[in-house]
């Protein structure tokens, strides 16, 4: 019971330190200066650009517009778009493309904290597109050819917001600000359960039987063994309990930054369980369509992880 009592405690300071100490500064700063982005329709006109670049890997206008929310605010951000297009006219084979497409891209609120500590944005960003859109053509071409509506037009609607056009600059900056402290909150009670979930497995030995099971597959394509732990807690527990549980491993020594970079293709993704739960959230043709977009998205992730393998 001692030994619990420690784990818990434990993983409490954890949790906090990463959220208010880490994530909580590089957030404020993000969502509040895209927050302004938003509202002077900087966003809006960068999707415009895009769309016709995307439209033929199935991304239709306002799909464009929640890959730039993916990649500047969070993995939750997205969620109001897909809602967009959940009850526009956009046909649920776009929707697919774009979710498997979503699903593959990095997310920003774990990518941006991880730069502080040598994650290569450049690198990260490439990856991201090309596995995306390796996804989102394989999704609407292939994994959801009959999803279609029946006879519903292709939609290029890009969603704006237009009712904080005329606030001020700083205004815009405290509401964004605002935004991410909430964030930040609800992610506390995720990221305590979290680490203490992992800190239990590692407990156990549980982690430390999957290490040895897992060692030569790892050894074999240079991932370090101590890898199986932010692997395994991503796609448990979701990405920012793999960021705070990663960020422990980098401040242990335990791994390179090399090998974070290494890794960065396989676990910089929402393709997970809380992930997909939030994204497909936004309706019933949403969520009719996340089996052929969860398979465009592994395609693109493997493609991804690929290409990290590769270039570190």
């Amino acid at each position: 019971m001692e030994e619990l009592i420690k784990i818990i405690l434990q993983s409490g300071r954890s949790g906090i330190e990463l959220a208010l100490y880490t994530l909580l500064p590089v957030l404020v700063i993000m969502m509040a200066v895209m927050k302004v982005l938003e509202a002077r329709g900087v966003l809006a006109f960068t999707a415009r650009i895009l769309q016709p670049l995307l439209k033929p890997f199935g991304i239709p206008g306002a799909g464009v517009f929640a890959i730039v929310q993916m990649l500047l605010v969070s993995f939750a951000a997205p969620l109001a778009t897909l809602t967009i297009m959940e009850n526009d006219a956009t046909s649920k084979r776009r929707i697919a493309a774009t979710l498997a497409m979503i699903l593959t891209l990095s997310q920003a609120n774990v990518v941006f904290p991880m730069v502080s500590v040598g994650l290569n944005l450049p690198v990260i960003m490439l990856t991201s597109i090309v596995g995306g859109l390796v996804a989102a053509a394989l999704t609407y071409y292939l994994f959801a050819r009959s999803a279609d509506d029946a006879l519903l037009p292709d939609s290029s609607h890009i969603p704006e917001r237009t009712d904080s056009r005329k606030s001020t600059a700083l205004n815009l900056m405290i509401v964004g600000g605002q935004e991410a402290v909430q964030v930040i909150l609800a992610t506390i009670p995720m990221l305590i359960l979290a680490i203490f979930l992992v800190n239990i497995l590692k407990s156990t030995g549980a982690i430390a039987l999957l290490e040895s099971f897992l060692a030569p597959a790892f050894r074999l394509i240079g991932f370090p063994v101590v890898a199986v732990l932010p692997l395994a807690t991503k796609y448990l527990a979701g990405g920012t309990a793999m960021m705070g549980v990663t960020l422990n491993l980098l401040k242990e020594g335990a791994i390179t930054v090399q090998e974070l970079n290494r890794m960065a293709g396989f676990i910089t993704n929402p393709c997970d369980i809380v992930g997909v739960a939030v994204l497909i959230s936004a309706g019933s043709r949403c969520s009719s369509i996340a089996r052929p977009a969860i398979l465009g998205a592994a395609v693109g992730i493997l493609f991804r992880g690929v290409l990290h393998l590769l270039l570190f």
